[in-house]
């Protein structure tokens, strides 16, 4: 059934108490005294002050309804992620309905919210202790062997220290890159722009990685036409970008494949691609790739040497350029990463 609006209500309320008077009087009152034509009368003058009375209440319930749905309004307003509404402005009680019902949606979206971080909370904690007690119960294992008598074997002793040192540098790696994650999310490392060549850029971190490519038979590809491609962005971030996207492919991919880096001229950015035809990746694991410490091969990851922090601090870095990174992947097929950077003439 349709509702009443608000008016026809105050009006039946209204009626409803002038013939509860006239009834009243009608009880009360000798029967001589009272006829039909006295009866409209004191129906008719009943309805001024009852119809007084439900004004001045309706108005005073009004406004503190209105006070009410702006304090919803507001609170709404104020939240991380406040759903779109769309109310009626002739009709207080049902946007105060609405406002009400979407604020406990919003409400329940944010305790959704909230649970889904306490989970990720856990997980990264659980992947930072282990990430870094590896390292630490080796070293821990290379000093005790060492301190039993270790120390005096020149066979054991500079191969144990040379160890050691290896897992105290993958321990600086993980806390310096979980420092640069710190500070990318929040604004606490600033973005240094300038203008200068990306291909230029792209060619100097292939030819580090070259070697290692080869070794795997892997055939890093750039554009022919050596044409400059001018961007403007903070050129030691985007060669962070660049070297964690390059590196990833050589490492994780299939011997004698290739990885090709092109750009593209996209109006006001250029986009930047790095593909190649390895082994692809999972559609399970594309949303989560960007996530720090996540892998999509753990012992392979490990063995590897990565840290788990290297996308995590690439999405970072792009956002921080306010622009945007995607991935693209199809198993035995290939994996493609495309983000975009500001382009400057």
């Amino acid at each position: 059934m349709k509702s009443i609006s608000p008016k026809l209500l105050l009006i039946l309320i209204a009626v409803v108490l002038a013939a509860l008077i006239v009834a009243g009087i009608f009880v009360y009152l000798p029967q001589e005294f009272f006829n039909w034509r006295a009866a409209i009368f004191i129906f008719l003058l009943s309805i001024i002050p009852s119809s007084v009375v439900i004004v001045c209440i309706h108005f005073s319930v009004l406004k503190k309804m209105e006070r009410l749905l702006d304090t919803v309004k507001n609170y709404r307003a104020n939240g991380d992620n406040p759903s779109q509404l769309t109310t009626n402005s002739a009709n207080n009680i049902d946007n105060l309905k609405l406002e009400i019902v979407a604020w406990a949606d919003d409400r329940k979206n944010e305790i959704e919210r909230l649970k889904k971080l306490e989970v990720y909370r856990k997980e990264f904690l659980g992947n930072v202790s282990h990430e870094l007690k590896t390292p630490i119960f080796n070293i821990q294992g290379y000093v005790l062997t060492l301190l039993d008598g270790g120390l005096e074997d020149p066979s054991i002793n500079r191969n144990y220290l040379e160890r050691a040192e290896k897992s105290v540098d993958r321990m600086i790696t993980i806390i310096d890159d979980l420092e640069a994650i710190s500070q990318l999310e929040t604004g606490e490392l600033q973005i240094e722009p300038e203008r200068f060549d990306i291909l230029a850029l792209a060619k100097d971190v292939a030819e580090a990685q070259e070697m290692k490519a080869t070794a795997k038979g892997i055939i890093l590809t750039l554009p022919e036409d050596n044409k400059p491609v001018y961007i403007f962005a903070d050129r030691f971030r985007v060669r962070q970008v660049l070297v964690n996207l390059i590196v990833n492919s050589v490492k994780y991919g299939k011997e004698y494949g290739e990885t090709k880096i092109r750009f593209y001229d996209i109006g006001e950015n250029i986009m930047v691609e790095i593909a190649d035809n390895g082994i692809g990746i999972a559609k399970e694991h594309l949303p989560r790739l960007f996530e720090r410490f996540y892998r999509v091969d753990k012992s392979r990851s490990r063995e590897q040497g990565g840290t788990g922090l290297g996308l995590a601090i690439v999405k970072h870095i792009i956002e921080a350029h306010n622009q945007t990174i995607n991935v693209m992947s199809t198993e035995s097929a290939g994996t493609v990463f495309s983000f975009t950077l500001k382009k400057s003439t």
